[in-house]
């Protein structure tokens, strides 16, 4: 699945041509991201910080499938928000739902680092998805 909403624009995005790390807040080591591995075949925009995470065994939560269309997979860019894509209006509409939002708040699902910088995260607790389908 990929993290396309037929009904908005794609926002515009560069995948990295260096690698970068990403420090998640709680986790000892980082996340390395290498450009020759992307983009993988998951959930988001392609390169996006919820198809990496995902991909590279985290969990996040993203109810709608990473195509923008809800607020699970917000998250926080402490740093490196600068080497990201440009929230567009529609990632922002959808931003204006997740709670304690902060400037630095972005969806996972539509937040593509270019590689220019490491990348500083957290996963807020309170927006952990309660809702679980099983059996």
């Amino acid at each position: 699945m990929s993290g396309k909403n037929p009904f908005i624009k794609p926002p515009k995005t560069k995948l990295p041509t260096k690698g970068y790390s990403i420090f998640l807040e709680g986790m000892d080591a980082p996340i390395r991201v290498e450009p020759g591995e992307l983009p993988y075949n998951e959930p988001g925009l392609p390169g996006s910080l919820l198809s990496t995470l995902l991909a590279k065994g985290i969990e996040i939560d993203h109810a709608c499938g990473g195509v923008c269309a809800c607020s699970t997979c917000h998250i926080l860019v402490k740093k490196g928000l600068d080497s990201t894509n440009e929230a567009n209006d529609d990632e922002e509409d959808m931003l204006d739902e997740a709670p304690a939002l902060t400037p630095m708040s972005r969806l996972a699902c539509q937040c593509v680092p270019d590689g220019t910088s490491d990348i500083h995260l957290k996963i807020p607790e309170w927006n952990r998805n309660m809702v679980k389908e099983g059996h």
